[in-house]
């Protein structure tokens, strides 16, 4: 099971991403760094929401992807 990050930025866009995969049928894993630094006790940038998908999801994916970068 090998997952590839397709996607770093803000909660609420990785949020969006996520949504537009899984209409697709498409298993995302998110990595919250933001909470992840809040129960720990300290803070994290901005940058720290992480969407990731399987790697042979990648093609299926890669037009939904695609149009989600320039839709933001």
């Amino acid at each position: 099971m090998a997952l590839m990050k397709i996607f770093s930025g803000s909660e609420i866009l990785a949020q969006a991403l996520q949504s537009k995969l899984e209409a697709a049928e498409i298993s995302t894993v998110v990595k919250n760094n933001i909470q992840s630094g809040l129960i720990a006790g300290f803070g994290t940038a901005g940058q720290a929401v992480e969407v990731f998908i399987q790697k042979t999801d990648l093609i299926k994916a890669n037009p939904i992807i695609e149009e989600f970068k320039m839709s933001i």
